[in-house]
């Protein structure tokens, strides 16, 4: 999937996720529970476990945990290099395809960043 709109993909994935929350509310606050248990601060800043999670969303092909991590590493303070080298990890890691979607991270990611390239 090649998302062109990031903000309108994350308001109707919003959207959609609202509805499945009230079908399995249980599930629903266990796994923000634990996203905000993992995300914390720690031994690594929120910046750093974000970029993690971009990567593992590259190497998983997720086109949703690209749009949710880049708008939070972009929140949290990642510079677009550091957002590159995330990518570079991911390909090592996950080859051709993990190109593929590194170049949509990157996208994701300028759609969300407060100085992101025009053109």
């Amino acid at each position: 999937m090649s998302v062109s709109d990031w903000q309108s993909f994350i308001a109707e994935t919003d959207s959609r996720m609202a509805r499945l929350r009230t079908g399995i509310p249980g599930v629903a606050k266990g796994f923000a529970e634990t996203a905000r248990a993992a995300i914390g601060a720690g031994a690594l800043d929120s910046r750093t476990k974000e970029l993690i999670a971009l990567a593992i969303g590259i190497t998983a092909r997720c086109d949703g945990c690209l749009a949710y991590h880049a708008k939070a590493a972009a929140k949290y303070g990642a510079s677009r290099e550091e957002v590159l080298e995330t990518i570079a990890v991911a390909v090592y890691m996950g080859g051709g395809p993990s190109m593929i979607y590194g170049a949509e991270a990157l996208a994701a990611f300028d759609a969300f960043a407060p100085s992101a390239p025009t053109g």
